[in-house]
């Protein structure tokens, strides 16, 4: 099977998990990831069947997403060997998905090229306007609060405390977005996040203005 068709076999194995998420997870948010990734990999001379691969698949053992992230790897795993993708580029995929979360980012786990590729175009699409879009729906689909005064950003977070403590949409800027632009591997990607972390800072001073009925 050439790649090309592979491609689209993941493509469509990813609609099929992905698509009627309502946090932010969705295909919409594949799709820009993908974009992004491919331009990313040309810049730095990464392998474009990699790199396309593990964006298109990155989210589909979330376990924000499935139940199981044990099980959904293993069905990844035999769904790949059945398109006749090699077991390198299994092992290669694989070791990107199962890397480049945020949660596991105090761990430092080792990335390839390929996968410093797909976490930098993953983390821009988690900043700027459609990153505080995306925060908004995820806190709306867990019934997280947008805002507490009184609640501090939580620091040096084990994954567990990451995923399930208590936490706040705003906090949410705090505890992951505003810290993703020093968190680039790329030079293209550290450009990007510029411009769109100086946006979450430009929000969240209209935010408490507002929340504080001062303009």
């Amino acid at each position: 099977m050439k790649q090309q068709e592979q491609l689209k076999a993941m493509e469509q194995y990813a609609k099929r998990v992905l698509d009627s998420d309502t946090s932010g997870h969705d295909w919409s948010h594949i799709e820009r990831v993908v974009n992004t990734t491919k331009t990313i990999a040309k810049a730095e001379g990464a392998d474009l069947f990699i790199c396309e691969a593990a964006a298109l698949l990155h989210d589909v053992i979330d376990d924000k997403i499935v139940q199981n992230p044990a099980d959904a790897l293993k069905e990844l795993k035999k769904f790949l060997t059945s398109i006749e993708v090699t077991p390198e580029q299994i092992e290669a995929i694989v070791s990107i998905i199962t890397r480049m979360s945020f949660k596991n980012h105090q761990e430092k786990q080792e990335l390839s090229l390929e996968g410093k590729v797909v976490q930098d175009a993953d983390r821009l699409d988690a900043i700027g306007a459609i990153g505080i879009a995306r925060v908004m729906c995820y806190s709306g689909s867990t019934g997280r609060s947008i805002h507490k005064p009184e609640m501090k950003p939580r620091e040096n977070l084990t994954p567990e405390e990451y995923r399930n403590g208590e936490s706040t949409a705003i906090m949410h800027f705090y505890e992951k977005l505003l810290k993703l632009k020093d968190l680039m591997n790329t030079k293209y990607g550290n450009e990007l996040a510029k411009g769109r972390h100086e946006f979450l800072e430009l929000y969240l001073k209209q935010f408490y203005a507002e929340w504080d009925g001062k303009r």
